[in-house]
């Protein structure tokens, strides 16, 4: 998977589960997606599984990264 990076920090929800369908649809192996709370973390993590993904989550400096794989 190439660094496909979502940086929907600051984004109320659902804008960041719109922008993670949005880049899962143009990159279908996975992408990455960085918030800033724990309810879009939840509300991706729910998506991505729901999506047949699995997720990875590391908190940062930046805010959370949420990997997304096949």
């Amino acid at each position: 998977m190439k660094d496909n990076i979502i940086d929907a920090r600051g984004r109320a929800c659902p804008e960041p589960v719109l922008l993670t369908k949005k880049g899962v649809e143009a990159s279908p192996n996975g992408v990455k997606v960085l918030v800033d709370n724990v309810t879009a973390r939840e509300n991706i993590k729910r998506f991505a599984k729901n999506s047949g993904y699995e997720v990875k989550v590391e908190e940062n400096g930046e805010g959370i990264l949420l990997t997304l794989s096949r």
